[in-house]
Parts: C-alpha cells; sequence; structure tokens
C-alpha cells in the first residue's frame, strides 16, 4: 500500500506553543473580518491543554449569515494564505435524526503559508454544530483526566491508517460518545457557549 504523506495524519504531543499561536490568530482574523464575527475562539484538540494533536489550529468564527460571510472573507483570508474548501458540512452525529442544513458550515484551510497551519470553521451563531464544537473542548478542559486517554486513541489510530479521511471516519463515533458524555455534564452544570471564550 502507498502512503500520501501529505494526507496522512500526524498526531504529535502538546505544544504548549499552541495557545500562544492561537491567541495571536483569532486577534488578527477578528480585526480582518470585522465587523462579522461575532466570536472567534481557539477550538479542537489544539486548545485543551495537554492533548495530543495535529500541528493545525482550529478556530471556529461564528457569523449570523454563512452566505454574506463566504462572499467577506474570501478576499481576506485568500490574502492570509487560507484557501476555501468544498466542504460544507459537519458530521451530523449518530443517533441525531437533524435536518443536515443545520450542520452546515464553510471551511478554509491554510498549510504552508506564512503562520500557523490552521483549520478556520464559519457556522452559524446558535447551530448545533457551532455548540458541539465548543462543548467538546470545554468538557476536555473540564475534565483533564480524560485528556489522555483520547489523546493516545488519535496517536495509535493516526499510526494505522493512511490519509486523513479514514482517520476523520474512524474518529467521528469517538467524539459522538465524549458528546454524549458531555451534554450530561453541560445539563448539570449549566454550561452554555461562549461563557469562557479564549
Amino acid at each position: 500500500m502507498t502512503t500520501n504523506a501529505a494526507s496522512a495524519p500526524n498526531v504529535l504531543d502538546h505544544d504548549a506553543d499552541w495557545a500562544q499561536q492561537a491567541l495571536a490568530l483569532t486577534a488578527e482574523l477578528r480585526s480582518a473580518l470585522a465587523p462579522l464575527p461575532l466570536h472567534v475562539e481557539h477550538i479542537g484538540s489544539t486548545a485543551i491543554p495537554g492533548m495530543a494533536a495535529k500541528p493545525i489550529l482550529d478556530v471556529q468564527i461564528t457569523v449570523a449569515d454563512l452566505h454574506e460571510a463566504e462572499r467577506a472573507f474570501d478576499g481576506p483570508l485568500a490574502d492570509r494564505g487560507f484557501q476555501r474548501s468544498p466542504y460544507q458540512y459537519d458530521h451530523v452525529p449518530a443517533g441525531i435524526d437533524d435536518d443536515r442544513e443545520r450542520w452546515a458550515k464553510r471551511l478554509w484551510r491554510r498549510r504552508g503559508q506564512e503562520g500557523p497551519d490552521c483549520n478556520l470553521h464559519v457556522r452559524l451563531l446558535g447551530s448545533p454544530n457551532e455548540r458541539l464544537a465548543l462543548l467538546f473542548r470545554d468538557w476536555f478542559r473540564a475534565h483533564p483526566e480524560a485528556v489522555p486517554a483520547y489523546g493516545r486513541f488519535k496517536t495509535v489510530l493516526a499510526g494505522v491508517v493512511h490519509d486523513i479521511d479514514t482517520y476523520a471516519d474512524v474518529k467521528d463515533p469517538v467524539v459522538d460518545l465524549v458528546v454524549t458524555v458531555a451534554e450530561a455534564w453541560a445539563a448539570a452544570t449549566g454550561w452554555a457557549p461562549h461563557a469562557g471564550e479564549s
């Protein structure tokens, strides 16, 4: 089997510099894309202390209108090395019977340019995928004892699959399991999106 090194997942030990890189990037994007971003937040595994992750920052921008954001963001993001992906929907968690349109998004990627590699997820305010990204991050931040096991799962998975699509397909059901537990935590604690925006 031949492996495309460019598309093979590369999971590394957590890098403490990711938080500072994300802080600078979110500030830059908030300014460059104003006034449409309602929230600009560091999400994903690089936003979770101690979590092994691909060395690619995930940033979520929350907007009121995806079509308006798409038109307005393309130029400024291209100037910063981002390219828009044709991918326009998030994975709907197993067991949720929901309209796919409620999980719409826009995605820009930056690789090998000035500034950190980044997946920039643009989602609608109040949408389930906007909320899920924040819940996933915040549950792990509140449960550091769960971080090593999930990080180990990703590291092992990255060592046995040879492309990023397969990696995502295997990881999605595990994320669904985490979110099931996280939803109970959110209900018990009164967690709400954007409460600790960073």
